[in-house]
């Protein structure tokens, strides 16, 4: 796949099916978009492409009011690549972009650079200087720059499939929730940094994880789930999303995740960790023996998840093919 992004040099594309959107987590309902526009661009001969943005034009627009990411743009660009898409158009979203006009917008980059002959955009998709375009002037623009509009509908079962349902979900600690949605298990992506080793003291090591900066993270508490290493394999994760009350009384959220198991050096590394299922809120235990009684039965419980994978859950935590590097 070809990721092209502001000021990169490249060949014109004559002929392309284009999807515009944020595409943050990649839900079913963006699944849904972009197979229609796989489809369509084979039907055509034509390239399959998304045009998305970075970073969040509510991190420029409004940055208090911006919402936390589901992912990193590698996780995005990973996963459109394992649906399909051909080319990711990574448009800088800055103060430039924010005052062009949806009328430039069109020309230069559906037009002029992507060559487009059909565009879907979701019925709700706002765009240029004051969100003054829409799908309405999308279609009349369409009609000189000779490209079809697909207006698509707001998927979902009972309930509509969003990014920010998703956050909803994730942020109540809800991940079986966030995975309806989702299709698959809610993934954090980090690196491995140093702590001050204190899982090691009470006998179970584990992998600090160094996140983005605006990653939405799940809700405080202890987690069943699974850990990808760089090698891509998957290995029974407890993961604490917390403070560690035992031990502080006003400390920043941490995530600590214990790879059951595994043995080796995973600082400086990428990390993938899949939320699988809540198992109980972060708490203050009487002394120190109690706490690793209950880490012990937090291991078991996430061991015993682990250990009921049917294959198609396997295949769920890596739906996209990809690993971290």
């Amino acid at each position: 796949m070809i990721v092209r992004r502001d000021g990169d040099a490249g060949p014109l594309y004559p002929h392309s099916v284009v999807a515009i959107g944020i595409f943050d987590g990649l839900h079913r309902g963006h699944q849904r978009i972009v197979g229609m526009v796989t489809d369509l661009a084979h039907q055509h001969g034509s390239m399959a492409v998304v045009a998305t943005f970075d970073p969040h034009p509510a991190e420029v627009l409004d940055p208090v009011g911006a919402p936390l990411l589901l992912g990193t743009l590698e996780q995005r660009l990973e996963g459109l690549e394992g649906l399909g898409i051909e080319l990711v158009r990574v448009l800088t979203f800055d103060r430039v972009l924010a005052a062009q006009s949806a009328e430039e917008f069109v020309q230069r980059v559906l037009v002029n650079e992507l060559h487009a002959e059909a565009v879907f955009v979701g019925e709700d998709f706002r765009f240029g200087h004051d969100r003054h375009g829409d799908v309405a002037l999308l279609e009349r623009l369409s009609k000189a720059g000779s490209f079809s509009v697909v207006g698509t509908p707001l998927f979902g079962d009972e309930e509509r499939w969003s990014s920010t349902a998703v956050r909803a979900a994730v942020a109540t600690g809800d991940v079986v929730g966030a995975q309806t949605i989702l299709g698959r298990p809610f993934v954090v992506r980090g690196t491995v940094v140093h702590g001050d080793a204190r899982g090691a003291q009470l006998g179970f090591a584990t992998a600090n994880l160094e996140t983005a900066a605006r990653q939405q993270l799940p809700a405080r508490g202890i987690y069943a789930g699974a850990a990808r290493t760089p090698d891509g394999e998957w290995w029974p994760a407890a993961t604490s999303v917390g403070t560690r009350p035992q031990f502080y009384d006003d400390a920043s959220t941490l995530v600590e995740v214990h790879l059951a198991g595994f043995s080796g050096d995973l600082y400086g590394t990428s990390l993938d960790v899949a939320f699988l299922q809540h198992l109980r809120d972060e708490a203050v235990f009487p002394d120190v023996a109690a706490l690793v009684a209950q880490i012990e039965v937090d291991v078991a419980e996430t061991n015993r998840r682990f250990a009921t994978f049917t294959s198609r859950e396997v295949a769920l935590l890596s739906p996209f093919g990809k690993s971290p590097t």
